[in-house]
């Protein structure tokens, strides 16, 4: 089993009411990285996910990216313990 590690992203811009955690969500899912993606109250999106350190490294390119209709102005990143998750989430939806 590969070595897997979490990381906590923390992506501000416009990146809520753009479909930004469905994004995420997608993304992850093809990458095979588990976790899970909530709006914060400030406007920011986080992002716990656990995966190889590569996989890991292609999503934080797919969140700088976003979807077509985001900005995203910054996107932060540190370490995390390490989530056991069984898929990727969207967390807080209505």
């Amino acid at each position: 089993m590969p070595d897997l590690e979490t990381r906590r992203f923390v992506i501000s811009g416009r990146v809520q009411g753009v479909g930004f955690r469905w994004f995420v969500e997608r993304e992850a899912a093809q990458l095979g990285v588990t976790g899970w993606v909530r709006n914060c109250n400030n406007g920011d999106v986080e992002v716990m996910a656990t995966g190889t350190r590569e996989r890991l490294n292609s999503l934080r390119q797919k969140l700088e990216q976003g979807p077509r209709a985001s900005r995203v102005d910054h996107v932060g990143e540190s370490k995390a313990p390490l989530l056991d998750a069984p898929s990727f989430r969207i967390e807080g939806v209505w």
